[in-house]
């Protein structure tokens, strides 16, 4: 399972969004540090969701980590969270 589809299963578990997209913006960051050949190394994700009501932001991107576990997160350079519900 490709990173993009493992990090939009756990997030759909975790969280029932009403809108999610998980772009893969690896290609943006060659030449970078952290760019990995094949891509799949930086993320952009937008998600939608009523479990986020009355969490702070920071609440909301520890939640999303969390959920996404530490072996992804740990494989993964760079995730831009635009979260919201």
């Amino acid at each position: 399972m490709s990173r993009s589809a493992e990090i939009r299963t756990k997030l759909d578990e975790a969280f029932a969004p009403t809108e999610i997209e998980v772009r893969d913006d690896s290609q943006r960051h060659v030449g970078h540090a952290g760019y990995q050949e094949g891509g799949e190394s930086h993320f952009h994700v937008r998600l939608r969701s009523a479990r986020f009501e009355g969490m702070s932001r920071v609440q909301q991107h520890r939640a999303v980590h969390r959920a996404l576990g530490p072996t992804l997160v740990g494989e993964i350079h760079a995730l831009s969270l635009d979260l919201g519900v």
